[in-house]
């Protein structure tokens, strides 16, 4: 499951392979000498554009949400039908004592689902689906807004962002030496003169599919960071919105998330979700713990 930082994380990938291609196409990646790899010019290479890669990702995080989600920002000044939705967030950021109130949005989706993005405190977007709006009263979706609001105060996405940009640097280095061997290896059986570099395109083209593989993997740790925030943006919501709200929002997520679906709704890629129940080798790419477990600890604490 994803939510908040899913589609950061998808954006981020496709971010680094383009930037990588970019680069390598224009000769920008100027790393390798006639003895071979120049690891450090190539790490601060990689750091530099990773780095860079990453907080890309972050800025256009709020037009990347609208635009994948449909979600339709709520006019303030004339929110309709959205105002109680509105003047929730709004208090709950006072709460939080974010520096600006965060844009309010809906998005048509029959899933339980919210999130929060944006690139500061001081600019983002909270948005809920018309599933949640219909699913749960209003007390449960304070919880849940208490719980997206408590992201933007911790600055979440800045911090996931410098995770993701140290990760991408270590993917790009590590790609880049991985593709250099392999092609010299796959060059070396077939010329035994292996005093020049191994050609441009092969070279390229292993690169390429070593970021991807190795990108994947970067999700693995960046999804477990994830999934500690979770807790604390859990706890968030107790100071904000109170304890038994965010239980209670939790408890209806697990009513919703434990009932028979259709099997056609549990193919749709949920690109935002608030929970799941994946298991295995795909729990390791939860950005969320499961539900029972967020539930014990607000229970404990």
């Amino acid at each position: 499951m994803f939510k908040r930082i899913g589609l950061f994380l998808v954006t981020n990938l496709l971010v680094i392979v383009t930037l990588s291609i970019v680069l390598r196409l224009l000769g920008a990646d100027r790393w390798v000498t006639q003895y071979g790899l120049d690891y450090p010019k190539l790490f601060i290479f990689c750091l530099v554009w990773g780095m860079g890669g990453s907080f890309i990702s972050l800025f256009i995080s709020k037009f990347m949400a609208k635009m994948s989600m449909g979600v339709k920002v709520v006019d303030p000044q004339n929110p309709g039908p959205f105002g109680d939705l509105v003047e929730t967030v709004h208090d709950l950021a006072r709460k939080a004592g974010l520096p600006a109130m965060p844009e309010v949005g809906v998005y048509e989706s029959a899933d339980v689902n919210a999130f929060a993005t944006g690139p500061s405190r001081g600019n983002a977007l909270v948005a809920v689906s018309t599933g949640l709006l219909r699913q749960m009263d209003r007390n449960q979706i304070e919880g849940v807004l208490g719980h997206e609001i408590a992201h933007v105060a911790n600055g979440d996405m800045v911090t996931m962002t410098l995770i993701q940009g140290v990760i991408n640097a270590f993917v790009m280095f590590f790609a880049r030496i991985a593709a250099w061997g392999v092609a010299s290896a796959m060059r070396g059986r077939r010329d035994e003169d292996s005093s020049s570099a191994p050609s441009f395109w092969l070279t390229f083209i292993l690169t390429t599919v070593f970021e991807i593989a190795f990108g994947l993997l970067g999700m693995v740790v960046v999804s477990w960071f994830s999934r500690q925030r979770e807790f604390r943006a859990d706890a968030g919501s107790v100071q904000y919105a109170g304890r038994e709200r965010m239980i209670s929002a939790l408890q209806a997520l697990q009513r919703v998330y434990d009932r028979p679906v259709p099997a056609e709704e549990n193919r749709k890629l949920a690109a935002f979700k608030i929970s799941s129940h994946r298991g295995g080798l795909m729990a390791l790419l939860s950005t969320h713990p499961p539900l029972e477990e967020r539930i014990a600890r607000l229970q404990r604490a």
